[in-house]
């Protein structure tokens, strides 16, 4: 792990586009919201993808990783820039870590700090938290950082989806930290349309998701590593609650010290080798 890694003005393995693909900043807003904007229309769910019919062996689409593979795929469907409006079935079938993803790359490549968190969406339902992904950028007017949803931008979920208001979203962490604060009931947080994924484990999985993304590792939903299964098989204890605490400090104080040293640990290490 390097500090590059660490650096939200570069991108990493997930955020880097090739050379040939250069185009695909031209003709993009020069503002961040607008830059979110663009990317708002490039993807669809998959339970909106398969209520329009799109065939079901495009769902894989969800599992791309790499930035560059998304825009391989989005001009295959359609070799229109992608700023141009997408009618649905040429956006590329994803999640809303595709969206935050996407934009932190674009923002990155425009010259602007950007990082995709991973967490939990509170805006949703009343009383839950949804596992989400939005992205943020470094407002250096205001010296702060600015969190976007981008894929519900055109929603009204929240007054201002351009800009979250302090816990709208919560990265994990800082609902890990509710959690063990009793603030927070866990159960009410976890994955919408399931009926297991809820709970602490959920929580634990949403904070390591997010230092590997501010690591430069923006892994998938369901990818699993380290001792995440075991927290989901609830054959972790306090040691492995411990390390969930030192993880979210260190996600909320931006130490690159601390995270450079997590990002190393070996529950915690990204493999070489995606597991989704």
């Amino acid at each position: 792990m390097t500090d590059d890694l660490l650096d939200p003005s570069r991108p990493g393995p997930f955020t880097r586009f090739r050379a040939e693909q250069s185009a695909v900043l031209d003709g993009l807003p020069d503002d961040p919201v607008g830059i979110c904007t663009a990317v708002h229309d490039l993807f669809i769910q998959p339970f909106d993808a398969a209520r329009l019919g799109i065939p079901e062996e495009r769902m894989a689409e969800r599992n791309i990783r790499p930035v560059s593979e998304l825009v391989d795929r989005l001009m295959a469907l359609d070799p229109a820039p992608p700023h141009r409006a997408r009618t649905p079935e040429t956006r590329v079938v994803g999640t809303c870590r595709h969206w935050a993803t996407l934009a932190c790359a674009l923002l990155r490549a425009r010259g602007t700090p950007a990082r995709a968190r991973c967490g939990f969406g509170t805006y949703f339902a009343a009383g839950r938290g949804f596992d989400h992904w939005i992205t943020e950028y470094w407002k250096a007017g205001e010296r702060r950082w600015v969190r976007v949803d981008v894929e519900h931008l055109d929603k009204d979920h929240v007054e201002h989806p351009e800009d979250l208001a302090p816990g709208e979203f919560l990265t994990g962490g800082e609902a890990w930290t509710r959690y063990r604060a009793g603030l927070i009931d866990p159960q009410t947080f976890g994955v919408p349309g399931t009926d297991h994924a809820w709970g602490p484990a959920e929580i634990s999985g949403n904070t390591v998701r997010d230092l590997a993304a501010l690591g430069g590792r923006e892994m998938l939903p369901w990818d699993e590593w380290g001792r995440m299964t075991e927290a989901y098989d609830g054959l972790t204890g306090p040691d492995y609650d411990d390390l969930v605490d030192t993880v979210a400090e260190a996600c909320a104080k931006d130490d690159p010290v601390a995270l450079t040293r997590l990002l190393g640990h070996r529950d915690l290490a990204v493999p070489a080798e995606p597991v989704g």
